[in-house]
């Protein structure tokens, strides 16, 4: 047996070895400051679902959880937060898509996740701390297949957190003119992501991390969430580096005029007089959420009425400059100074929310596609339509003219613009995600959520949103090394990629990640002046 049989051997034992799923009462024991938690290996990496973070009575701020004494059993999902508009039904073609996992809801969510290779073992590994979209009303850390964080940890040696907090109306309803208790309301979600955060400081490093070398990281309402840390005081140097995916449709926030507004209508609804507001603390959610839906509708009425700008597509629930949690609009001077030595990289997908799906067009006629766009554009269409054929000459199908996303990139535009012109600041790192699914005949296209198998490296895990194949193996290796590499040192550059320059507002230079990766200036320019917030 010659020695390249006996090392093949070998690494084939080796792997099977790791491939096993081992599980037991003393297997991936580790300690919390709460106490002991046990989870699972699987793959080489060491699995924790549902470690609760933190606790928190309804609208008041989150606490250390409880201690528990033995071993705590970590090794399933923990409660979701509930939604305002629980999932009774599903369209079959595109729950196909997204394959989600709904989970079970309870307020008491705020529980996380940890995948790592190794515990106590010394090493000071990059942490990559996920939210998850959802805007800011719905979603969770298990929700799409993609957040699995397996094969990211075991690629790139690091570790992978990723969080559940409270959501709409019982993570924003500002009650603040109603009592010092409640100084804190508007914002309790994000006071949830603070509270995870110092959850990974002061307990990381015994699932084998590093507390100095933090990553947030999210993608849509996750992305947005990103924003908001980092205009936040109380998170400073609580994460090092920030990943921003289709997350900055929102350049502002709500004041406190609107949220106080918002409430103050949530009670009217209830039948409740001011002194009466403890009460909404036992409220069945379900009344809770209803009357939280109907006075957005109402205050944003009274907005519109008032000339008043609704911050995102519809007044929903969100985070608010409130004045002790937020001090800063998001974009704000103040904002950008907070997170000057902040990397950061940003970026969104072609398609994302694109339009041919939405209005039944994928196979739209050129006739009919023209017509959209003048009841969209009106007297800008024959520019909108110029605008896009320049940047994207090689599209041919009618569909695509109106399937090219105008949502959320012209935010993520500004927000480079204004963060890489920060004097002396860190670099600003921005993609564009233009690879196209071929699933169901490629209708869905480049859409919202698509590059998350690619940078979680779970291809295998989502073959039901990109078809699986070589050419998608082959792009996720290269889109997870980049986020393991900025996650390690702020910097997304490896071989398998041309030189990525950090972005600036002279040439703007961008990652198309497809089948061939480019660098090039930013193509769409003057679409994005056309359609900029």
């Amino acid at each position: 047996m010659n020695k390249l049989t006996i090392t093949l051997l070998f690494s084939l034992v080796l792997n099977a070895a790791f491939a096993q799923l081992r599980t037991g009462e003393k297997v991936a024991v580790t300690s919390t400051e709460s106490g002991q938690v046990r989870g699972y290996i699987n793959n080489g990496i060491n699995t924790f679902k549902g470690i609760p973070y933190a606790q928190a009575a309804r609208f008041m701020p989150p606490q250390k959880p409880a201690p528990w004494t033995g071993v705590r059993s970590s090794m399933t999902y923990g409660p979701v937060c509930p939604l305002i508009d629980p999932t009774t039904s599903v369209s079959d073609e595109i729950e196909f898509v997204f394959n989600h996992n709904w989970g079970y809801p309870n307020e008491n969510c705020l529980v996380l996740n940890v995948w790592t290779p190794g515990l106590n073992d010394g090493k000071k590994r990059p942490v990559l701390f996920w939210i998850h979209g959802g805007g800011f009303t719905a979603g969770s850390s298990q929700e799409l297949p993609s957040y699995d964080g397996e094969n990211l940890s075991k690629k790139g040696d690091m570790v992978v957190v990723s969080i559940n907090h409270r959501l709409n109306i019982l993570g924003f309803l500002d009650l603040s003119a109603y009592g010092g208790k409640y100084k804190q309301s508007a914002n309790l979600s994000i006071l949830d992501m603070v509270a995870a955060l110092e959850w990974v400081k002061t307990n990381i490093s015994n699932f084998g991390g590093d507390p100095n070398n933090v990553t947030i990281s999210g993608q849509s309402g996750g992305g947005a969430k990103v924003n908001t840390l980092m205009a936040m005081p109380s998170a400073k140097g609580l994460f090092h580096k920030a990943i921003n995916q289709s997350g900055s449709f929102r350049t502002a926030m709500l004041e406190k005029t609107e949220t106080q507004a918002i409430a103050a209508e949530v009670l009217k609804t209830l039948g409740l007089k001011p002194e009466q507001v403890d009460s909404l603390q036992t409220i069945p959610y379900p009344q809770l959420a209803a009357a939280g839906k109907k006075a957005l509708k109402t205050i944003e009425a009274q907005m519109k009425a008032e000339g008043k700008p609704v911050i995102g597509f519809g007044l929903s629930w969100g985070p608010s400059r409130d004045g002790e949690v937020l001090p800063y609009q998001l974009f704000s001077n103040e904002a950008m100074e907070l997170s000057k030595n902040i990397p950061l990289m940003l970026g969104t997908t072609k398609n994302e929310f694109f339009s041919s799906l939405m209005a039944g067009l994928t196979n739209g006629t050129q006739e009919q596609v023209n017509e959209f766009i003048k009841k969209q554009y009106g007297d800008k269409a024959d520019a909108y339509t110029a605008a896009v054929k320049k940047a994207w000459p090689l599209d041919t199908k009618p569909s695509d003219l109106i399937d090219i996303d105008t949502r959320f990139r012209p935010g993520a535009v500004v927000q480079a613009n204004l963060k890489s012109s920060v004097a002396g600041g860190a670099p600003v790192y921005m993609y564009l995600f233009t690879w196209q699914s071929p699933v169901l005949d490629g209708k869905y296209k480049a859409l919202h959520c698509m590059e998350l198998p690619f940078m979680f490296n779970n291809i295998g895990r989502c073959k039901e949103m990109t078809g699986g194949g070589r050419q998608a193996e082959v792009l996720a290796a290269k889109m997870s090394q980049s986020w393991i590499n900025f996650a390690r040192t702020g910097n997304p550059n490896h071989p398998g990629l041309p030189r990525w320059q950090a972005y600036n507002t002279r040439n703007t230079p961008t990652m198309y990640f497809d089948n061939q990766c480019v660098v090039k200036s930013q193509q769409d320019k003057d679409l994005m002046e056309l359609v900029a917030p």
